[in-house]
């Protein structure tokens, strides 16, 4: 059985001129049919699965439908058409700073936070120093929340969400909360959920997190399905390239071209960066401005192009 189904998901707003116009002439408005609303469809016929342990990435530009489609996987909202099946309990991280007093202090909003998680008082002080030491707040416990840096309030929410073992975990751009250590912890710790076989839904523009993290990859576009797959590097490969051409594949031969262009496009980019090096390092030989530098550009040389160097320097004799 699979742990989440997505059938046929389609997700529409609404939207009109009420707020402007006000009760009364929306009502004659309505009587008179001149009311007008326009139809905004966020996603358009989502349809895939995830079996337990299943990791999926989500991708996709701006505007693409990606947080939407999470929050009717989390039930904060009900499609317009098709149907959506969850089984198990879910942890949703979509917004991490919200839930949070500003006037409150670091120690008691992390327990009101807990609260809210459904999180017992002897449970948070069990886990209290933990969560304090994880987010690197051990000298901000007294401090009002409203004075943390916006890093500061993303690693303490992600530290508590961190608590959660559930048996669906959706995650939607929490992993580039902080700094770069911090990401590179707070990955590492996600991994750990992971690896307990809880079955994930991530949505991040890190392409490298997808390809490291997810085992299946969902591609979206202007609320349409692109793909649905198992073929995790070919779908990244290919995306990466959509995003510098701007060119939307219609067919399995369009994903193969994007990919082989983004290999091609990568090697280009490392014949380039050799050749400046190289071109620096010949410059370093013959200017020979220092004993030390040419002794380094040398070894470098003999190293990575050797085919450069004459037989009298590869043996040693400059």
């Amino acid at each position: 059985m699979s742990i989440i189904q997505a059938k046929g998901v389609s997700i529409r707003y609404i939207t009109g001129d009420f707020k402007d116009i006000g009760l009364k002439e929306y009502v004659i408005k309505k009587i008179t049919r001149k009311y007008k609303v326009k139809e905004f469809w966020a996603d358009k016929d989502i349809t895939f699965s995830l079996e337990q342990g299943d990791m999926l990435g989500i991708i996709g530009s701006n505007g693409a439908g990606k947080s939407t489609l999470l929050k009717a996987v989390s039930g904060i909202m009900i499609p317009t058409k098709g149907h959506m099946e969850c089984h198990g309990s879910i942890a949703a991280l979509l917004e991490l700073t919200s839930g949070f007093d500003k006037d409150l202090t670091v120690k008691e909003n992390t327990y009101l936070r807990g609260a809210m998680l459904g999180y017992t008082r002897e449970f948070m002080d069990e886990k209290y120093k933990e969560i304090i030491e994880f987010a690197e707040l051990e000298e901000f416990e007294d401090r009002a929340y409203k004075q943390l840096s916006s890093g500061m309030k993303s690693r303490l929410a992600f530290s508590i969400a961190c608590l959660v073992k559930p048996d669906i975990i959706i995650l939607d751009e929490v992993l580039s909360v902080g700094d770069g250590a911090f990401r590179k912890k707070s990955g590492n710790k996600m991994k750990e959920i992971l690896d307990t076989g809880v079955t994930g839904i991530i949505v991040s523009h890190s392409i490298s997190q997808i390809r490291e993290m997810c085992n299946k990859v969902l591609w979206l576009d202007h609320g349409n399905q692109i793909a649905f797959t198992d073929e995790v590097m070919l779908y990244c490969d290919a995306y990466e390239e959509f995003l510098l051409t701007k060119k939307l594949p219609k067919t399995k031969e369009d994903i193969f071209k994007l990919a082989q262009g983004h290999d091609e496009r990568l090697e280009k980019e490392r014949l380039e960066k050799q050749l400046k090096e190289q071109k620096r390092l010949e410059k370093v030989l013959e200017s020979g401005t220092s004993e030390a530098a040419i002794d380094a550009a040398i070894n470098v040389l003999r190293k990575n192009r050797p085919e450069l160097l004459n037989a009298d320097l590869i043996s040693g004799d400059k």
